[in-house]
């Protein structure tokens, strides 16, 4: 029996360690290469395809050199002020979502950008402290192996942001007729606002609870300034 539960143990070590090894390679490797799919993607693919629709994935990267400051500073100003000083997790925000979800009835998350991206990367959609576990662990990953610049350009070029719509340089050209460089403010508050419920939402037709999130989003833009990547 002892011996059978050592094979056990020593078998799960070996998994542990392969999926550390190359969990780690993938890791390094999408700190320099462009990220080509997301699960998200794929999955989103194949509900088309079962809905009897046609499969519709625009999406083309680009560096974030090439990508509206105003962008960078809008999501930054929507979904994650504290971006350029955590180390992937806002715990101050965390503790207030806490306290909040306690008595609120619409629960509130505290995902950073890092975690999103983290999320969106390397796992699949759904919730389970499962998937909450190895965004952590991942989470921790990209913070130590990429800077706070390429955690932003994977992250605008990956985040779903419309039916079909992902990254920032193919919403920008969807709903603006423009490429991501040429965003102002105002329409990168827009495309920021939609974020929560990017399929829902549309920045061509905004009704006034988006136009409400638009201008507090322009609000928290001017409050935090300009975001300098490093």
């Amino acid at each position: 029996m002892k011996e059978f539960i050592f094979k056990i143990w020593r078998f799960l070590w070996k998994i542990l360690f392969i999926f550390f090894c190359f969990s780690l390679l993938l890791v390094v490797l999408y700190r320099f290469v462009p990220v080509p799919f997301t699960w998200l993607m794929l999955q989103r693919c194949v509900e088309q395809k079962m809905n009897g629709k046609s499969m519709h994935l625009e999406k083309k990267w680009i560096p974030v050199e090439n990508i509206s400051p105003a962008i960078v500073q809008a999501v930054v100003a929507s979904e994650d002020n504290n971006f350029m000083s955590h180390w992937g997790f806002d715990f101050e925000a965390i503790e207030k979502a806490l306290k909040r979800n306690e008595t609120a009835k619409k629960k509130i998350g505290a995902s950073t950008i890092s975690q999103q991206t983290a999320k969106n990367v390397f796992l699949w959609p759904g919730r389970s402290w499962i998937r909450k576990g190895f965004e952590v662990y991942f989470t921790l990953a990209i913070e130590l192996v990429w800077s706070k610049k390429r955690i932003m350009e994977v992250y605008l070029n990956v985040i779903e942001m419309g039916d079909g719509i992902y990254g920032v340089h193919a919403a920008a050209g969807k709903y603006f007729g423009k490429t991501a460089s040429g965003l102002t403010q105002s329409e990168s508050a827009l495309i920021a606002a939609i974020l929560p419920s990017p399929r829902k939402w549309s920045p061509v037709r905004p009704g006034s609870f988006l136009l409400k999130r638009q201008n507090f989003i322009l609000r928290n833009m001017n409050n935090i300034g300009p975001v300098d990547l490093k």
